[in-house]
């Protein structure tokens, strides 16, 4: 049996400091970092701070995109990406005349209400995609940007060659990628 329950976006990463501490540590030996932290799993577990300042559980689900947005931000980092099951941000998507953003700004994305016709899936990507990119530009890091795209292609998301890169700006708001 499945149960609807809120998913609100998160205020703020309670663990941000164990996941710094995690991201520091260093093995003395090489230098490399022998953990990979984990978090905001699903987008973490939602709780409610009480009157005498400890927290409560309660039954909702915290958008993983936007936490994902978030703990990015906050850590600091210079991108986000989302991986998904479905590529990067398409016009038209399923239709004939279909075609992929490489490159959008989020004024673009936002003008042009990407992602809003898949509520339930791509809508939240771009929403939390263009969130971290305007967080970290109030935080001072003008260049940051998020990616959308493919889990098999995160290689390729990286370079550059696959899935949708998001911008403060862009030139003329968008590129489209080039039909394979």
């Amino acid at each position: 049996m499945r149960r609807c329950v809120p998913s609100p976006k998160p205020l703020r990463i309670l663990q941000l400091d164990a996941v710094k501490a995690l991201l520091a540590a260093r093995d003395d030996a090489s230098g490399a970092m022998p953990l990979l932290p984990i978090a905001c799993g699903g987008g973490g577990v939602p709780v409610v701070r009480k009157p005498d300042e400890s927290f409560e559980g309660v039954e909702a689900v915290i958008d993983k995109d936007h936490c994902g947005a978030l703990l990015a931000a906050s850590l600091g980092a210079d991108g986000f990406i989302i991986l998904t099951d479905g590529g990067g941000i398409w016009e038209n998507f399923g239709k004939p005349k279909a075609r992929e953003m490489a490159e959008a700004s989020c004024e673009y994305l936002q003008a042009t209400k990407a992602g809003k016709a898949f509520p339930g899936s791509m809508g939240p990507k771009v929403e939390a995609a263009i969130n971290f990119v305007k967080m970290s530009a109030a935080a001072g890091k003008p260049d940051a940007w998020a990616a959308i795209g493919d889990l098999r292609d995160a290689e390729g998301i990286v370079a550059g060659t696959e899935g949708t890169l998001i911008k403060d700006t862009c030139q003329d708001g968008v590129v489209w990628r080039a039909k394979k």
